[in-house]
């Protein structure tokens, strides 16, 4: 079974990730998505993060009725931060009847040299790469991707937190229950 990894901190799942999640399991090969809730990533600050805990549970929370969509907290318990290359290799120690890929988004691109290993990811593993805003790069120059046309998504996770501090009415850029479970708890205020 193809399944692709959708890494990311989560901090929160909004709906961007949710249609590029499910664009991919519509329109590629990809037959299942699993989102790796990220307890840090290297290239950013852990003191803006929600408690792991609580990211797991709005990934939950936002795919709770959906076979297609299942949360990975591998991460969660491996050293941190936490490097794609050693996720990738327990994955399919655990999981060898699956074949993954990597879910990214083009922004990501630019900075893919930096990655650990990063020769060996594209050797061994390929990159559903969806469309962000703001990258300039060529498509040609990154072997190992299939770059998809999803919807460009100018929503980010960073955007909700300002909003959310800022008292605004985020309701419609996160699944009804996400919300809900950030407001009781009030998240991000």
């Amino acid at each position: 079974m193809k399944t692709g990894l959708f890494f990311g901190s989560f901090n929160p799942i909004h709906v961007g990730h949710l249609i590029i999640a499910n664009y991919m399991v519509e329109f590629t090969d990809i037959q299942q998505v699993w989102f790796v809730v990220s307890p840090q990533n290297p290239f950013k600050k852990k003191s803006t993060l929600l408690a792991d805990y609580h990211r797991l549970a709005l990934v939950r929370e936002a795919i709770y009725d959906d076979r297609r969509f299942r949360v990975c907290d591998i991460e969660m318990k491996m050293p941190q931060p936490s490097y794609t290359i050693d996720t990738l290799a327990y994955l399919r120690d655990q999981y060898p009847d699956r074949e993954f890929a990597i879910i990214m988004g083009s922004d990501g691109l630019p900075t893919f040299h930096q990655w650990k290993n990063y020769e060996e990811i594209i050797r061994t593993t390929t990159r559903y790469i969806y469309p962000r805003p703001g990258f300039e790069g060529k498509i040609d120059e990154h072997p190992n991707c299939i770059f998809v046309d999803a919807p460009l998504m100018e929503i980010s996770a960073s955007f909700i937190r300002d909003c959310i501090k800022k008292k605004k009415d985020v309701r419609y850029f996160l699944h009804a229950r996400v919300y809900e479970y950030i407001r009781e708890m009030h998240f991000y205020e």
